[in-house]
């Protein structure tokens, strides 16, 4: 079976999963639903499938009459904010966080939002007919370059603060090898910080091993040896980041969304009074919020579903603890880069350390279980277990929760509990994951 969308585009193993033959028909697919009136944008990380696979894309797209501007290595949320500035769809050829062997699609509709629920099932539909056609791919030059990609979203990231400078900061880059390797230490420079530059040297095969958002281990040591002010840690096409305090502990989505909220909210700035984030984000977060009176509207796992909620209510802010967080004022989807300066403006002009700023938050002790069962389909009426998962909140109260869903790929349930009390949340988890196996058995 041909790759589908997930909860962040199309991904699979680069010329295995994702050829170029499959590529180029997505880009088929992806015109007939969304049209040619308009040019697409594309853009890749660096990859070492990128190129061959960005050039079947738009030859995909060309062969329905689109025209198409490549924006070479660029972050998705650069292409995004090109895309919204210049009213033009785009894709993005990028695995984000991934190893180097993946790769994967990412598209956007004419305004720089990523596709809806709606438009995905439209392009796998013409993207099967396609396929079962077997049309021939067509091979095409190389897309011509979009004009200033690059300094044009260095001179957006420059502009968020509205004059204000980083003057005075210290900061630690690791831009993980990836898509923001030239453009993240040029903004920051840009504003008057002082940075240090980790992993930015990409090689095709370099990206995010060892580094980046998904291993800050590096940085986080190389923030304290120097006496830095702070670290930032971005993924492999730099939507999303993880930040390190001077201290070299871990600053996740969570604080950042406490720390970006709680200044908005100070300034008159976050509309409603509320953000959006996942059912994954920690019972800290809501907490920290709710003792200032603003509101969490909790939404599915992924950034779409919580760019969703943002449009619905009309609010400035939301984000993911995984570091996917949407400045709904200056951007269409998540960008590290912009969120760390965001972080950094606050830093700045409160004169507060990161680590004070990000004590807002105290974390509840998380535990989190992979159930393999036997009949993951049976889960809804499982009468028992749910009956011990009411019993297991009813204990909790007001100082925990549970969550509990089942993957989308795998026979297995994901079961989720937090608390604030020392050892409750495995205590917990241990009752429920027996539970779920005697109502639904094991795989």
């Amino acid at each position: 079976m041909p790759p589908r969308f997930g909860t962040d585009g199309v991904r699979g193993e680069a010329h295995v999963d994702l050829t170029t033959g499959f590529v180029h028909a997505l880009g088929r697919a992806v015109a007939r639903v969304l049209g040619t009136a308009d040019p697409y944008l594309t853009a890749r990380d660096t990859r070492e499938s990128g190129p061959a696979l960005e050039a079947a894309l738009a030859a995909g797209l060309a062969a329905e009459g689109a025209a198409v501007a490549s924006c070479g290595v660029l972050p998705t949320p650069g292409l995004a904010g090109l895309a919204a500035t210049r009213g033009m769809p785009g894709a993005m050829v990028s695995a984000s966080h991934n190893p180097w062997r993946d790769n994967g699609v990412k598209v956007f509709a004419r305004g720089g939002t990523k596709v809806s629920d709606e438009q995905q099932a439209a392009i796998e539909t013409e993207l099967d007919a396609v396929l079962a056609a077997g049309s021939p791919e067509v091979d095409g030059p190389p897309p011509p370059s979009a004009p200033a990609a690059a300094d044009d979203y260095v001179a957006r990231l420059v502009r968020s603060l509205d004059g204000r400078r980083l003057e005075g900061l210290s900061v630690v880059v690791d831009c993980g090898h990836g898509a923001a390797y030239a453009v993240a230490p040029r903004a920051l420079r840009a504003l008057g910080a002082t940075v240090h530059v980790l992993n930015d040297a990409p090689d095709g095969r370099n990206i995010n091993d060892g580094c980046g958002s998904t291993d800050p281990g590096a940085l986080a040591r190389t923030v304290v040896e120097s006496g830095a002010d702070a670290g930032l840690a971005l993924d492999g096409d730099a939507d999303r980041i993880v930040m390190v305090d001077a201290r070299g502990a871990i600053v996740d989505g969570d604080e950042i969304l406490a720390v970006l909220a709680l200044d908005l909210a100070a300034r008159d700035a976050l509309r409603h009074r509320a953000i959006a984030t996942t059912v994954m984000a920690n019972l800290g977060l809501r907490r920290a919020l709710a003792a200032h009176d603003i509101e969490v509207v909790e939404t599915p796992v992924g950034d779409r579903a919580v760019k969703a909620a943002m449009d619905e209510r009309g609010l400035v802010l939301g984000g993911e603890q995984s570091g996917h967080i949407i400045l709904g004022a200056l951007a269409t989807t998540g960008d590290g880069t912009l969120t760390g300066i965001a972080v950094l403006d606050v830093v700045a002009r409160s004169g507060l350390p990161l680590d004070v700023l990000a004590r807002e938050v105290q974390k509840a002790p998380q535990v989190l279980r992979n159930v393999r069962v036997a009949d993951r389909d049976g889960l809804e009426q499982a009468a028992a277990f749910w009956a011990e998962v009411a019993a297991v909140e009813a204990d909790l109260g007001d100082d925990g929760r549970v969550l509990v869903r089942p993957s989308g790929t795998e026979p297995v349930v994901r079961v989720m509990v937090e608390a604030l009390a020392p050892g409750v949340a495995d205590t917990a988890a241990d009752r429920l994951v027996a539970a779920l196996t005697a109502a639904l058995g094991t795989a």
